[in-house]
């Protein structure tokens, strides 16, 4: 249950079977998103700290996989932001390591490239994620200066500005964490950075895993049947902050992912996902809430970069100055043109 490439079919038949790209199911994306939000500490701002946003983010959590359909441009070219074909050792087709990404998408390309691969055929997600994060950061630090503007202004016209735009900056922030909700859930999933994606596939099996399309039955409705908010965010692991760059951070967490292949391979093997197994329900759980665990840190990480972020530019201005009411922001962000 992968991308047209992994099913061994081409061309526009292929990209319409949106259906076989998903990851987690609705019900494992919307737990990760929801779980998320409803686990931020008092540090992130309080407008995301609602009922009503941990549903919005549960919600546009799944929004990647339902713009699927959309046409064989869009289709062909974003299906493989939502995984990547690592291999046991952790490279992708023998370059790139998921420990030593390069810093964008471009240098990927080369790397790939040189060993006779694109990544529309071993996928990206990790700069789905490193450049959603990096999105979300931005937005943080727009949505501060609006704010501190606001606060600053004398102008009643003015002001009422800035209060808009914070808050339009608002629903942004919560369609852009949705986004990043969806790529790190994708993250979570072991046969979603695996070259063993659907079945352990044509290499070396000496403990004779399953050739099964085991994919989509377990990511779906296994889900849905043994999954629930409540057991994730028990499962959730505390924050944790590697301070590192985003690149190192999102390559260490799909590292992770990865070693969990071989043990989901092991569970299958056991007969683990049958129903009443708690071994299954137990690994299942723990996997949906590394997902929630690292979109939490990620949103607050993200958060706490504002704070040596500049916004605008001819020239750019600090957000700190910002709020220290030593720049007006009004210009940068209403657009001086």
């Amino acid at each position: 249950m992968k991308l047209p490439h992994r099913l061994a079919l081409g061309g526009l038949g292929a990209l319409c079977l949106s259906g076989q790209a998903l990851a987690w199911g609705s019900s494992g994306h919307r737990i990760i998103g929801e779980a998320a939000i409803e686990q931020l500490p008092p540090e992130a701002p309080a407008f995301l700290r609602t009922d009503a946003a941990a549903a919005a983010v549960g919600e546009l959590s799944r929004e990647p996989d339902r713009s699927r359909g959309a046409g064989i441009a869009h289709d062909s070219d974003r299906d493989p932001g939502h995984f990547v074909d690592a291999g046991d050792d952790g490279r992708i087709a023998g370059g790139p390591g998921l420990a030593d990404l390069p810093p964008t998408r471009e240098a990927y390309e080369k790397a790939l490239a040189q060993q006779g691969a694109t990544s529309w055929r071993v996928g990206y997600l990790p700069y789905s994620i490193i450049e959603d994060w990096q999105q979300l950061a931005l937005d943080f630090a727009f949505w501060r200066a609006a704010a501190a503007g606001a606060a600053h202004e004398t102008d009643p016209q003015r002001e009422a500005w800035l209060d808009g735009d914070r808050r339009r900056r608002e629903s942004q922030i919560l369609i852009d964490i949705g986004l990043l909700s969806h790529f790190v859930g994708d993250g979570s999933m072991p046969l979603h950075v695996s070259i063993h994606f659907n079945g352990w596939g044509d290499y070396p099996n000496p403990s004779g895993y399953t050739q099964e399309k085991v994919h989509s039955p377990w990511e779906g409705a296994y889900v849905r049947k043994v999954v629930t908010l409540e057991t994730v965010k028990g499962a959730m692991a505390p924050f944790a902050d590697c301070d590192c760059p985003i690149t190192e951070r999102v390559g260490a967490y799909l590292g992770r992912t990865l070693a969990t292949v071989g043990p989901f391979y092991e569970l299958e093997k056991a007969g683990a996902f049958e129903p009443g197994v708690i071994k299954g329900v137990e690994f299942t759980t723990e996997r949906v809430a590394a997902g929630a665990a690292e979109l939490r840190d990620e949103i607050l990480l993200a958060w706490r970069a504002r704070g040596e972020a500049k916004i605008g530019y001819r020239p750019a201005i600090s957000v700190a100055d910002v709020e220290a009411g030593k720049i007006d922001p009004y210009d940068s962000l209403y657009g001086g043109d």
